[in-house]
């Protein structure tokens, strides 16, 4: 079953796979269906976030998410993971650590940006850390559909995983190395000196003809991918 996407506020993008921009700060969640397995990329902000996306999913296509790839550790992103029983979690190198390690200061930012203190306790009291972690590039095999996971970073952050779904055309779920939304977050933990590489990396990984799904905001193409690195290069004063 693949049906009623667009009625759950989920954007097609191919066959078996989409996305759905979240309320408040509009991360985006990747879904890609496989014929054994489902992925999703991203959990959103809150237990509570996470267990919509849940039901959503189940309700969309009769079953359950079996693995998830976390994009980066900011709280929007990752705090629902928990909600996901059972599912195979995959993180960039080193983030497993980060998240076990940082997650009283994943909590105070999660309240700092509004989320409800009781709601970011409970998501960091129950964090899921990635059993699974990425160095250089994993390809995952779902049945009948192939997807790799690809540690471009740091730049955003130092745990920058990006997803790239092959077929037709190739999309590519590229976190918060870029965002369509309004202009490229840089908190404490972006590493500018090398953000504009990695989206030399991202666009050689996805290729001219790729959809690329941002972490915030509307699909873009390359040239946009290449405009966004060209700015951040004179925003850090990199090459």
């Amino acid at each position: 079953m693949d049906v009623g996407w667009e009625e759950f506020g989920w954007e097609r993008l191919a066959d078996g796979v989409g996305r759905r921009r979240l309320p408040v700060w509009d991360a985006t969640v990747g879904l890609v269906l496989g014929e054994r397995a489902v992925l999703l990329y991203d959990t959103g902000s809150t237990l509570r976030e996470g267990a919509e996306l849940r039901t959503q999913v189940e309700a969309m296509t009769g079953r359950k998410v079996t693995h998830i790839a976390l994009s980066h550790p900011h709280f929007d992103h990752v705090l629902g993971t928990a909600a996901f029983s059972g599912a195979e979690v995959y993180g960039a190198v080193g983030v497993d650590e980060l998240l076990r390690r940082e997650r009283h200061a994943l909590r105070t930012d999660a309240v700092r940006h509004g989320v409800d203190e009781a709601a970011a306790t409970e998501a960091t009291d129950v964090l899921v850390a990635p059993r699974h972690t990425v160095s250089g590039e994993w390809t995952l095999e779902l049945g009948g559909r192939q997807v790799l996971l690809a540690n471009v970073g740091p730049g955003h952050t130092g745990h920058d995983l990006v997803l790239l779904v092959t077929g037709a055309r190739e999309i590519v779920f590229c976190g918060d190395l870029v965002e369509e939304s309004g202009e490229p977050q840089a908190g404490p933990d972006a590493i500018g000196s090398r953000w504009p590489a990695a989206l030399d990396r991202l666009v050689e990984l996805g290729g001219e003809d790729a959809v690329y799904v941002p972490g915030h905001g509307a699909v873009v193409d390359a040239a946009f991918v290449r405009t966004q690195r060209e700015e951040l290069a004179r925003r850090f004063g990199v090459s």
